[in-house]
Order: structure tokens, then C-alpha cells, then sequence
């Protein structure tokens, strides 16, 4: 067990045996060297998260992760039209975005979600990296399968919430 993680004792659809590759994403270079010689807290804590994975045990999973680690409200949306007349502004701080849900893309959403303000990264297993860095340069893609650990961090810095310890 490495140091700082958690041991969870129900089964998890997250690979937790190894670091994500974070797409030649320079700005995480640095955060991702401090990780290795450093102690790096991520804190959820009282954050309003919504999640929009179509996978059900991931969504379950990426749920239970979030809560573990502070997370006061999770919401999951396995479908856009679940959310899509809501005032997501109001109702949560950060959101975990699937590239896609149930075939159709969620980067007209992601678009929104930046002109609200509202911090999030992206969660996917979709391979087109180009018009990510293209579209959203400044958000963090986290590659499936990803750890427990780096999805938290990678939430955690979009709400600046990651701190030395």
C-alpha cells in the first residue's frame, strides 16, 4: 500500500494499481513530481459534485469515492436530458464529465459547464485527445481506467483544494 491511500473494503471498477497518464498535460508535471516526493492532501470537503457517467457500477463507484473523501452532495446523471434543464450553477461546485454518455458527446455541456464557472474535469476512456487539449486546454482529462487517488486530485486542483501536508 502506498502511502496516504485509503483501503476501501468493497470492490471498486477503478484501477488503483497504477498511476494515470495524464496526456502529456504539462501544467501536471509539477503536481504530479510533488505527489511522488511529498505528502499531497486532496480534499473534497463539502463540495456539491456532479457526476455524469452512463455506467452505472462506475458512476456507483466514482459515488462512494467522492463521499469518502468529504464530498457533502453527489448527484449522478447517467443521461444529459437528466440535467439539462436544471440550474447546475446553482446546485453544485464541480463536476466529473464523461466524454460521452450513452453514444452522444457531452463537450457542448462541458462548454456550459466553463461559461458557468463551474470547475470539472474530465473522466473517459475516449481516446480522441486532440480535440480535448484543442477545446478545453486547461482541463484535466483522466484516462480510464484511472485510480481513486488521481480522479480526487484531479477534482481536488480543479476546485484548488489540494494542499501539502
Amino acid at each position: 500500500m502506498g502511502r496516504g491511500r485509503r483501503i476501501r473494503a468493497s470492490a471498486s471498477f477503478l484501477n488503483d494499481s497504477m498511476p494515470n497518464n495524464d496526456h502529456d498535460f504539462p501544467r501536471f508535471t509539477i503536481e504530479t513530481n510533488l505527489r511522488r516526493y511529498c505528502c499531497v492532501r486532496a480534499s473534497l470537503d463539502g463540495l456539491r459534485i456532479l457526476i455524469l457517467e452512463d455506467e452505472f457500477l462506475i458512476a456507483m463507484d466514482i459515488e462512494q469515492l467522492c463521499r469518502d473523501y468529504g464530498a457533502l452532495n453527489v448527484v449522478i446523471a447517467r443521461d444529459l436530458t437528466e440535467i439539462e434543464q436544471q440550474d447546475v450553477a446553482a446546485q453544485f461546485d464541480v463536476a466529473i464529465v464523461d466524454l460521452m454518455l450513452s453514444g452522444v458527446s457531452t463537450l457542448q455541456f462541458a462548454s456550459r459547464l466553463r461559461e458557468a464557472g463551474i470547475p470539472f474535469v474530465f473522466a473517459s476512456g475516449y481516446s480522441d485527445t486532440d480535440e480535448i487539449k484543442k477545446s478545453f486546454p486547461s482541463v484535466r482529462l483522466v484516462t480510464k481506467p484511472y485510480s481513486g487517488d488521481d480522479l480526487v486530485e484531479a477534482v481536488a486542483a480543479a476546485c484548488r483544494r489540494t494542499h501539502l501536508r
